[in-house]
């Protein structure tokens, strides 16, 4: 039996044939070149095979964001590693007030390829200044695009459309997905099938055949996957609730209308994110299905969130912050009586 691609591996196959396409197109970042690849070796190989397209880098996050930010208005396309998302707060200038500002402020329409790849979140023990999710603090900038990876959604195909959209872009990538296998042909499971939804950010379905319309639909972003199949799935066989699960490709801008003929089949919505509450994805998520499909709800969206707090290093109490398979179960039990 072949084994299947892991995510970290679709990365580097979707960077490989980015820089083989384009010859204009950069990869920057710390260590990104060989023999060490990246920190998470997701640019394993590509500076062996494309030398003058692989830049390693000084430490600095607001320098490399600066050059990639560069590259991308001189009219060429740049992929930018950071080797933690936590030090993303450090490129947060650069992306602001000059790349995603290019876009507009010089009178016309300017190209500006560029994508800033975050490998993000805890569930790995590496404590409170590398293990958080801060997704929200780059929502609701003009011209930034916000992604996440998932195991549903090819990387080459993400990053592609990420560059051909011509706007900066900062990608999200759960480090604990990156050793997680792509799923493919529409199988999760024994229990669950998938399939992807026409939408603009082309959201994954994650869904039980033969179940009807289900109880529960679970929003969550890509690094939540395995986490809300789990909890899916003991709540189908322990609890008898049938829950299906979205996953979007795209945060933002997010289309929630798009979504209203599947969200529409339940009376009952969770939403389910890794940052900590307020002024987050998820709450913009909350708001507007909460005015789209009042009426049809039988109760108000159900958002869960981190705990307020630093991500501890011990497994068991970065277990109680951030939100788990058992989290979601036991929210859903709740809400559900």
């Amino acid at each position: 039996m072949t084994r299947r691609e892991r995510v970290a591996e679709n990365l580097n196959r979707a960077l490989h044939a980015l820089l083989g396409n384009d010859p204009n197109t950069y990869v920057i970042g710390e260590d990104v070149a060989d023999p060490y690849g990246g920190a998470f070796k997701v640019t394993r190989g590509l500076s062996d095979r494309y030398p003058r397209q692989v830049l390693s880098s000084p430490l600095s996050e607001g320098g490399i964001a600066g050059v990639g930010a560069g590259l991308a208005l001189a009219g060429n396309r740049s992929v930018v590693e950071m080797m933690f998302s936590d030090f993303a707060a450090l490129a947060f200038d650069p992306l602001l007030n000059f790349a995603a500002k290019s876009v507009s402020m010089y009178g016309r329409r300017v190209p500006m390829s560029m994508v800033v790849r975050c490998p993000t979140g805890g569930n790995r023990g590496y404590g409170p200044t590398h293990s958080q999710s801060l997704q929200k603090h780059f929502l609701g900038i003009p011209d930034l695009q916000v992604r996440e990876v998932s195991p549903f959604h090819d990387s080459h195909r993400v990053l592609t459309a990420m560059l051909d959209r011509a706007e900066p872009g900062v990608l999200f990538e759960d480090k604990v997905l990156y050793t997680r296998p792509m799923y493919e042909g529409g199988v999760v499971d024994d229990l669950f099938r998938y399939e992807t939804l026409a939408d603009p950010g082309e959201t994954a379905r994650v869904f039980a055949p033969d179940c009807g319309a289900p109880d529960w639909i679970v929003l969550a972003p890509g690094g939540l996957t395995e986490r809300a199949v789990t909890a899916l799935r003991t709540l189908l066989l322990e609890e008898e609730i049938t829950c299906e699960l979205l996953v979007p490709s795209q945060l933002y801008p997010f289309d929630s209308k798009a979504l209203l003929p599947v969200l529409s089949r339940a009376e009952r919505i969770c939403v389910v994110e890794d940052g900590t509450a307020d002024g987050t994805w998820g709450e913009l998520v909350a708001q507007r299905l909460h005015e789209q499909l009042w009426g049809r709800l039988a109760r108000p969206v159900l958002l869960l969130s981190a705990e307020p707090s630093i991500v501890p290093t011990a497994t068991h109490l970065e277990h109680e912050v951030l939100p788990q398979s058992s989290t979601i179960h036991r929210a859903v039990m709740e809400a559900t009586k």
